[in-house]
């Protein structure tokens, strides 16, 4: 449960990208009692729904059967409950062409709908607004057509959905490129032009997910990416999903470290109830911008409870396209993010125990 007191997330010095000795440490105000370290994920299945095509009406039947299976199979009803608001954390950060399809953001607030959520109370969750708009999430300037007109769509960039007393903590890399985050340095400076070492070193967590909601959803897209090797459901829970984390797609010292970190915090875990990916289009070489000329498209539907799996299985399948074009593998080395997620208990990266569970078959 959320406690009453702000949450500080400190970083272990980060130097878990190189020795994996140093223990996270989730340490809050003097005043609050310490956060224990959450228990390692069981060995949570993959659930597997194969789409006709892309339509939404496609997308509806595969998201409605994958709700119900999670519901029956971890006795959690995904219903309105004290808050009554959930969160769809979309991906729009590679640009037109490779965000989070429509069609399933669609299918998901119809099986929410029908769970009793009203459309004002299902809120999407977005980092950039340029991104927001080019991809069509926001209104365009010539038309002023919204996609989803009902539903709130909170731009972080806009600095007004972070709290300063939610934070993650560390040390390095220092702020590398304050001119193109100017509205990341007003924030953590509280409205000065410049910031302090102390508030470089802040990254302000995404507070509607966890604090107004009920759950949230992740709905990633997956690219590979030069730092972190494999951009998805970690990346777009955590490093999309908070200010001031530049600095980290700059570092491959530190970013693997920095992902699996903050995706171990217990209050963001807590409300994250699921990943639902779409394997419309995901690209294997050259993001997280995207190209067409790599990408590859499968009519299928994932949805997990554990990111670290669905992340290992994709790199799986993103190192199978990359081979069969002749590039380079994404190594051991270049994934180190997930065996750090996995050594702080956000799921398992093992692809050989994975259980992917088909839908609508026995």
């Amino acid at each position: 449960m959320l406690s009453n007191f702000p949450l500080i997330v400190r970083s272990s010095g980060l130097l878990l990208a190189a020795l994996l000795t140093l223990p996270v440490v989730l340490a809050q105000t003097e005043a609050a009692p310490a956060t224990a370290k959450p228990a390692p994920l069981p060995n949570l299945p993959v659930w597997e729904a194969n789409l006709s095509d892309f339509s939404e009406g496609s997308y509806r039947y595969a998201v409605e059967q994958m709700l119900q299976e999670f519901e029956r199979s971890t006795g959690r009803a995904l219903n309105p409950s004290t808050k009554k608001k959930v969160g769809l954390k979309i991906y729009t950060d590679s640009g037109p062409g490779l965000a989070t399809p429509f069609g399933l953001v669609r299918a998901v607030i119809a099986s929410l709908n029908k769970r009793g959520y009203r459309n004002e109370d299902i809120f999407l969750v977005g980092l950039n607004p340029l991104r927001l708009r080019l991809t069509g999430f926001l209104p365009s300037f010539s038309t002023g057509i919204a996609p989803f007109p009902d539903h709130p769509v909170y731009v972080l960039e806009s600095g007004k959905f972070y709290d300063p007393a939610w934070f993650y903590d560390s040390p390095l890399p220092a702020r590398f490129d304050p001119v193109t985050n100017d509205r990341a340095v007003e924030v953590a400076a509280g409205g000065k032009g410049t910031t302090t070492l102390e508030e470089d070193r802040k990254s302000f967590l995404a507070t509607p997910l966890f604090v107004d909601a009920d759950f949230w959803i992740n709905l990633p897209v997956y690219s590979d990416h030069p730092v972190l090797g494999i951009n998805g459901a970690l990346v777009n829970a955590t490093l999309w999903n908070a200010s001031n984390t530049f600095r980290f797609f700059k570092s491959p010292a530190t970013a693997p470290a920095a992902v699996a970190e903050m995706a171990a915090i217990p209050e963001l875990r807590e409300g994250w109830v699921l990943t639902l990916v779409s394997l419309q289009l995901y690209q294997f070489i050259g993001g997280p911008y995207f190209n067409s000329l790599y990408t590859v498209s499968e009519p299928k539907l994932w949805g997990s409870a554990d990111p670290v799996l669905l992340d290992a299985l994709m790199l799986a399948r993103m190192n199978a396209a990359r081979k069969r074009t002749g590039f380079a593998a994404i190594g051991e080395d270049e994934s180190r993010m997930l065996d750090f997620a996995q050594q702080l208990g956000v799921g398992s990266r093992k692809t050989e125990n994975a259980r992917i569970l088909p839908l609508g078959r026995p």
